[in-house]
């Protein structure tokens, strides 16, 4: 029996310095038949250039609006009975594609995810902090009990997509939580779906992914907001640096501290002023 087309879908902004590793990676999937479809998201800097020479990708592009529009453009185009969602710095184990998918194809379940998330790029401190300061382990991206089943879909039958009308932009950085929200089931973890995800390697790059990742609702509206202010505000951010740079025996943990928590608080005021939830 052939194996189901599978279309994967990439938001790209301003992704030059991982973008064609991620591509290199999904070429090596022992999966087939797989299309690779990358929506460049209003990219400023040299991801258009990058993707235009490389082979075997669909390219779509659209003005910046953020990656739940982008995965919405692109999973419209796709071709593929089920659709994969990954981001530009991720990278994958060769048979990652298939095992996330065989749940799916053996009717188990209409979506599946991986809580094998691994950092890649832990040569660089920065990049560990990102598991320290969440309380995980280092170079893990989900604590050791993360539950098996989640409200983000890595990978859905298109059908159940376009019944659940895609992912809902507005929502921020948790728009990919968006579609288990709509169609009222979670998606169950793939095993054996081992992936690997790139971290920010600078303080600028820190502080552009924190204040994206604070554009999200909070649980208890308002009132969430506003506690989420104060445990990044910069009495409690010096403190729990301090303690975790000692901990640690990293100095340099405690600049990070206080560049993800003011990013944080910038983020969380943008989105409390209606500003644009885009990366």
């Amino acid at each position: 029996m052939n194996n189901p087309f599978v279309s994967v879908v990439i938001p790209a902004y301003n992704e030059e310095k991982v973008i064609g590793e991620c591509l290199s990676s999904l070429n090596n999937q022992t999966y087939k038949p797989l299309e690779i479809i990358v929506v460049d998201d209003g990219s400023t800097d040299r991801t258009e250039k990058i993707l235009k020479t490389q082979k075997g990708i669909r390219l779509v592009k659209q003005d910046h609006r953020g990656p739940g529009a982008a995965r919405n453009k692109g999973a419209m185009k796709a071709r593929g009975e089920i659709l994969v969602f990954v981001d530009a710095d991720m990278t994958f184990d060769r048979r990652f594609i298939d095992r996330l998918s065989a749940p799916i194809r053996d009717g188990k379940t209409v979506g599946t995810f991986s809580k094998e998330e691994i950092v890649s790029n832990l040569n660089n401190r920065f990049a560990r902090y990102w598991s320290l300061n969440r309380g995980f382990a280092e170079g893990r991206m989900h604590p050791k009990n993360y539950p098996d089943t989640q409200p983000v879909f890595r990978a859905i039958r298109k059908e159940k997509f376009l019944e659940a009308g895609g992912f809902n932009p507005k929502a921020g950085y948790t728009d990919d939580w968006t579609l288990s929200q709509k169609l009222g089931i979670p998606a169950t973890h793939a095993e054996g779906a081992v992936f690997y995800h790139s971290n920010p390697e600078t303080l600028r790059e820190v502080f552009s992914q924190a204040r994206w990742m604070a554009k999200r609702p909070y649980k208890l509206g308002i009132v969430g907001s506003l506690l989420a202010l104060v445990r990044a505000s910069l009495p409690l951010s010096l403190v729990v640096g301090l303690v975790k740079a000692i901990r640690y025996k990293s100095p340099s943990f405690l600049p990070f501290k206080v560049v993800v928590d003011f990013a944080t608080n910038l983020g969380i005021i943008s989105m409390l002023f209606g500003r644009s939830r885009a990366k």
